[in-house]
């Protein structure tokens, strides 16, 4: 028996599962080393022999996890994923149930699924309740498959915001779950979809137990604890370079700061740059507003400005509402500024002439307006038009350490990180022009003209980099958390991060598996060299603040609250009737408990949702307050609208920000009016308070919006100031949709005292589920009448313009369902 398990022998289920695999290990001792190497391999039953390496600091840390919630904290490169595969063995062999591990994106999921289905043996007992096997679901993963994939699998790898959605569903809970692992945890904050499954977790598991691993979780103490409570940890487990059970596996790495000297063109654009920030910035403080001078503009610095400049657009200040314009205009200027120093010239130049097209464009913001036409703006823009060719010797540098390496050692494996896809694909285009067979790694989102990766093509990528497909990989910030590729030997920071996670993450994509070299390279009196001095400080302020929650935890100090699940006040509350006098919630829903929980008339068990919230709103808190209060609910890809009540209501919500954004920036009207156009009865909730301050638009512009939409377009306008409340006016639309009349039977038709003919046709055939007002009549147009729809085919239904194959198939199966009395 190991000595990391002789010493985490407890009480309960934890030293029940130490007392198993122990045992076990004894019993096997002498099958646990691989032929003449000398290199001990675990043994378990779960576990295939000769699979994974004996590391008694592993041993240790999975043991005393099977005890409560933990934390475990351990550097890059020193085996997360080996101790989740260790306790996902002991807490299968101990007490059965499903296995859900988590993580941020689709390419660490499925690298944790081939190191799982290729180490771990499934148990033999439950299969019949708990299924067997291992699933994948992701955003890609049909909903309808996930639904049967989770009743049929016993260890299930996924991405968070799948399950959210799932979960507030209803298509499975987490009830028979008996571990969930919770990877690069130090995501689990504020709206992060961790931290409601978390939650759900705690309350409805029946046999509950979290892990959550990270390798950086951050400086500030305040963060961590955070953490602690969204996860309910009361164990943290962490490890450090310098611990010397650690010490034999750590492989060395170099760190080099190569210095980058700025030319004297961008050195000259950096000179304008921040004449213009101080013109603006004087321009603030003659307002009366505190501001720093311009080489000492921080984030901070500009969110502090912000913050004064909302307290007086607050107390009515008109001439806020300018301060808040150039405010824009210094954020644009700021961020040129950290191009030219940090990206190059060429970055620099599109980035100018993108601010430029902006200005001239009659739809571009006054900010953007007045910048284009500064003189010192319009001379610094015709300057680089004459740079022909990258001016910052940083691409150049950067093939310098690339070919070097590749020449004495061709079988090495380089990243290269940089902050901004423009510089990732210029730099990419750059290597390749020079013979260097590199590749870039963005994330899915296309933005501007640089089109996204997809999942797939993430996952195929870096098969093929570690594969040695081709040597060099040239990522954003997608590629630093949880990439393991074997062999890594160098890793080159295009440009220095402040952030202590990021620069973290970033140097534990070498050194994993050998030793490997890491550059930063510098930009001289630049933003360069501070965040490296910030970076490093962080880092230290990390270390220190995790072993504090060390102690904290080993000292029994946390306290771990579970959040109430009441309805909407925000501060975790029933509604006691905040909402034109009613008494409470419940006089209107006619089933929803002060509590949050479903009641007599509820229809919790009822499969049909009484609210179907568009797919893209997974993460919006106003759904995981519309969980909690128990109301059955469902989602779809909504065409128009957020949310759909019955077969009558569409809901589009706006912030009172995204609603003036959109009425200047994009065509609200006719967002609005599309939606209007498919629903027989169309809503429009604004939440927030503010709207008429939101930006400098005549209070008459909103004003003449708004009677647009609601008497120009029938649609009815509430105002809610939380997404709490958004979820209790969604409560009482959708209970009062689905309230029966004095009967007993429900009006399945909402009553008009005329309708044509014309509007009788369209009335019936909106009626199919999902069909609604537009599609009714492109269906009528199509077909002519009712009983021509009523007798096509599912193939003729899908073959009309405009109509998708959900569509069809709902109104194919709803024509030829039988009706059965109840």
């Amino acid at each position: 028996m190991s000595e990391a398990m002789q010493d985490s022998r407890h009480n309960g289920d934890g030293g029940n599962m130490a007392e198993k695999t122990a045992d076990n290990t004894a019993e096997n001792k002498a099958d646990n080393r691989d032929d003449n190497s000398g290199v001990k391999y675990v043994t378990h039953p779960l576990i295939r022999p000769g699979s994974l390496e004996e590391r008694k600091y592993q041993i240790a840390i999975a043991v005393h996890a099977t005890e409560d919630n933990t934390l475990v904290v351990l550097p890059t490169g020193l085996g997360k994923t080996a101790v989740a595969l260790l306790v996902t063995a002991m807490r299968l062999r101990a007490c059965g149930g499903k296995i859900l591990m988590m993580a941020p994106t689709k390419p660490l999921v499925d690298q944790h699924l081939k190191m799982f289905s290729d180490k771990l043996i499934e148990p033999d007992t439950d299969r019949e309740t708990m299924g067997s096997g291992f699933a994948l679901f992701t955003g890609e993963t049909p909903t309808d498959e996930r639904k049967e994939m989770w009743k049929s699998s016993r260890v299930i790898f996924a991405t968070p915001q799948v399950i959210k959605n799932d979960i507030i569903a209803g298509r499975y809970s987490l009830k028979d779950v008996s571990l969930l692992i919770v990877d690069e945890c130090h995501r689990a904050v504020g709206n992060y979809a961790y931290v409601f499954i978390a939650e759900e977790y705690m309350k409805t598991g029946k046999n509950p137990l979290i892990l959550a691993m990270t390798a950086s979780p951050g400086s500030k103490e305040e963060k961590l604890m955070d953490v602690c409570y969204a996860l309910s940890v009361k164990i943290v487990e962490t490890r450090t370079e310098e611990n010397a059970d650690v010490k034999p596996y750590i492989h060395e790495r170099e760190i080099k700061y190569v210095d980058i000297t700025l030319p004297p063109e961008l050195e000259h654009a950096v000179i304008v740059l921040k004449k213009l920030l101080e013109m603006r910035l004087k321009g603030l403080g003659e307002l009366g507003y505190i501001v720093p001078s311009a080489d000492k503009l921080t984030m901070a610095a500009l969110n502090s400005i912000n913050v004064q400049i909302q307290r007086k657009i607050a107390e009515r200040n008109t001439d806020a509402f300018l301060a808040a314009s150039v405010h824009a205009e210094i954020m644009k200027i700021r961020h040129a500024v950290t191009l030219a120093e940090s990206q190059g010239s060429e970055i620099l130049k599109a980035y100018l002439n993108k601010l430029s097209a902006e200005g001239m464009s009659p739809s571009g913001t006054k900010a953007s307006q007045r910048l284009c036409r500064d003189e010192l703006f319009v001379s610094l823009l015709k300057d680089t038009d004459t740079w022909e060719y990258e001016l910052l010797p940083k691409f150049e540098k950067t093939f310098e350490l690339v070919s070097t390496q590749l020449e004495e050692y061709p079988e090495s494996r380089i990243i290269i990180f940089a902050n901004f896809r423009d510089t990732v694909t210029a730099l990419c285009d750059y290597l390749v022009k020079r013979g260097v067979d590199a590749r870039k790694f963005i994330g899915q989102a296309s933005k501007d003209s640089v089109k996204g990766l997809t999942q797939k093509k993430q996952i195929e990528t870096l098969g093929e980099f570690r594969d040695g497909v081709f040597k060099v990989l040239i990522a954003t910030s997608v590629g630093e958390e949880g990439l393991d590729v074997p062999s890594t030997d160098m890793v080159i920071f295009y440009e220095s991060v402040p952030s202590e996670v990021r620069s973290i993450q970033r140097k534990g994509r070498t050194g994993r598996h050998g030793s490997g070299t890491i550059y930063v390279l510098i930009t001289k009196g630049t933003t360069d060299e501070t965040f490296t001095h910030v970076s490093r400080v962080r880092e230290k302020a990390m270390t220190k603040g995790i072993r504090s929650l060390s102690a904290t935890a080993a000292s029994g100090g946390f306290i771990v609250t579970t959040p109430m699940s009441g309805l909407g006040t925000g501060n975790g509350t029933a509604n006691s009737g905040q909402h034109g006098g009613q008494s409470s919630i419940t006089a209107f829903t006619g089933g929803i408990a002060e509590n949050g929980t479903a009641v007599a008339g509820a229809h919790a068990d009822n499969p049909v949702p009484l609210v179907i919230a568009d797919d893209r709103e997974g993460s919006s808190k106003v759904v995981e307050a519309l969980h909690r209060s128990g109301i059955s609910m469902g989602f779809e890809r909504l065409e128009f609208g957020d949310y759909a009540i019955g077969d009558r209501i569409l809901v589009e919500r706006k912030t009172a920000r995204d609603f003036t954004d959109t009425l200047v920036e994009r065509d609200l009207i006719g967002q609005i009016k599309r939606m209007a156009d498919a629903a027989i009865k169309p809503v429009l909730i604004i939440e927030g308070e503010d709207l008429y301050t939101q930006r400098n638009l005549n209070p008459n512009a909103v004003r003449g919006a708004l009677c647009a939409i609601s008497i120009g377009m029938g649609v009815s306008i509430f105002r809610t100031k939380t997404p709490e409340e958004t979820a209790d006016l969604l409560c009482v639309m959708a209970k009062r949709e689905d309230n029966t009349t004095e009967g007993g039977l429900k009006s399945p038709h909402f009553h008009k005292t005329y309708r044509s003919k014309r509007e009788q046709l369209e009335y019936i055939v909106s009626a199919f589920p999902g069909t609604g007002l537009k599609n009714a009549r492109i269906l009528l147009g199509h077909f002519g009448s009712i009983e021509n729809i009523v007798n096509a085919s599912e193939e003729e239904l899908r073959a009309v313009n405009g109509i998708g194959e959900v569509s069809a198939k709902k109104i194919y199966e709803t024509a030829r369902e039988r009706y059965t009395e109840f």
